[in-house]
């Protein structure tokens, strides 16, 4: 195949969050043309939040999505403090840090195992697995069983596991029983030696295909989803509030989905950007029993994205159980506030990455104007580069090879569109 020309088309690619499609063209043995688009994306939620009451904000740009609900939601409510001078106190900076964990051990666990590891098996689906086999059957349960400890945490701390009740400009409107810190920790505390073998599985996997590439990350140590400055591969530190100074806005003209530079400079962001960039400040206990697995990092394997989502579900696991053990919770109402003229920004790390929200609110409490920036949207023209090289390094393999693969690659950055699923239809035609 090295001198084939050929047209690829992947419509409606399976396994990740919502729609996208891919048309590549090979010609004469070059890969001449990759489009990698996000086909649905605008929903014009930034006009919809004009003229909305400041404290409806949240819990709107809350639905932009289904997965990761929660992370927009803190994100848009720090943008909210930010701008009406609310220092949250260290009781909510805890809830919320706890919030952040039950995401992340939910969502990753959800990418993992149910999109991800069929492929480390060649099959198709989760369904497909055989109960069975003993190996097998035990991924099966602890798919399940990961995913409901996120679940349960979410629900006791924020009130639900997606779009969250609790959670509230200025603290939670509900807080935590302290009667269910203890089953949600000995939960967590169960679950713990699934996460390892989940690290194991991952990390046993051979570097595939490896690209260099500039990575960002919001960090703070100890390592943190939600406070830091973002600091990129070049050591460079960004404020929250200067980031989107550094941001250029790229249109992509096939595309829903914006692309997006940092510093002049294409990247990516995500678990893999946080671990390359600060796996020196996990857990302690995290640091400890995944040694060998964060000896891979840093790493510019696109696949090893899915390794750097594992461990960062034991890092949520080990710092939640540090949190419920240690804490004593007690009611505290949501802080006070004014309504006034001023602009806020909310940044921190959603599953996927990078998340920016800014706010720009009036003294009589509606939003006059808003901006959100996504991560799969940041991420769109490194995954469709890592298409093209990966393809360009593949021309000698069967097609149907070419298309499992870039799906894989594809999965890797669990990339975000919207909430569905669909199942992969692939179109051909070759080039004479």
């Amino acid at each position: 195949m090295h001198n084939v020309s050929f047209d690829l088309n992947l419509a409606d690619i399976s396994k990740i969050e919502g729609h996208a499609s891919l048309d590549l063209t090979v010609t004469d043995g070059v890969v001449t043309e990759t489009k990698f688009a996000i086909s649905e994306y605008k929903r014009f939620y930034t006009q919809a939040l004009r003229g909305k009451t400041i404290t409806s904000i949240p819990q709107l740009l809350a639905r932009i999505c289904g997965t990761c609900s929660n992370a927009h939601l803190l994100c848009n409510i720090e943008a909210m403090e930010d701008a009406l001078g609310i220092m949250p106190s260290e009781q909510t900076k805890l809830l919320k840090r706890l919030t952040m964990h039950g995401l992340m051990i939910r969502d990753h666990a959800l990418h993992l195992y149910l999109f991800v590891l069929p492929d480390v098996y060649h099959m198709d689906s989760l369904l497909d697995f055989d109960e069975n086999d003993p190996e097998q059957h035990q991924w099966l349960h602890d798919a399940f069983d990961v995913k409901a400890a996120g679940n349960h945490l979410s629900q006791a701390v924020a009130g639900r596991s997606v779009h969250a009740p609790f959670p509230t400009i200025g603290g939670f409107i509900k807080i935590i029983d302290p009667a269910q810190c203890a089953p949600l920790a000995k939960e967590l505390r169960e679950i713990r030696p699934r996460v390892l073998s989940l690290i194991e599985l991952f990390a046993k996997k051979p570097s595939s295909f490896v690209q260099e590439s500039q990575y960002a990350a919001i960090i703070g140590d100890p390592f943190t989803y939600l406070d830091g400055d973002l600091i990129d591969s070049h050591g460079r530190r960004v404020s929250e509030k200067e980031y989107r100074q550094h941001l250029e806005h790229v249109v992509i003209p096939y595309s829903q989905a914006s692309g997006y530079k940092f510093e002049g400079q294409y990247f990516r962001v995500g678990a893999l950007a946080r671990l390359n960039l600060s796996k020196g400040t996990l857990h302690p206990n995290t640091r400890r029993d995944a040694a060998a697995a964060l000896a891979h990092f840093p790493s510019h394997d696109a696949f090893d994205n899915n390794l750097a989502q594992a461990i960062e579900i034991l890092h949520s696991v080990d710092e939640s159980i540090d949190i419920l053990e240690t804490t004593t919770f007690v009611p505290e109402p949501p802080a006070q506030y004014v309504a006034r003229d001023a602009v806020g920004i909310g940044i921190i790390e959603a599953p996927r990455g990078t998340l920016y929200h800014k706010m720009i609110i009036s003294k009589e409490g509606v939003v006059k104007e808003g901006e959100v920036i996504v991560p799969t949207g940041q991420n769109q023209i490194m995954i469709e580069r890592d298409i093209r090289l990966y393809v360009q390094s593949n021309l000698d393999k069967p097609k149907n090879f070419l298309e499992r693969g870039i799906e894989e690659l594809i999965r890797a950055y669990d990339p975000c569109m919207s909430c569905a699923s669909h199942f992969l239809e692939v179109r051909w035609k070759e080039n004479s």
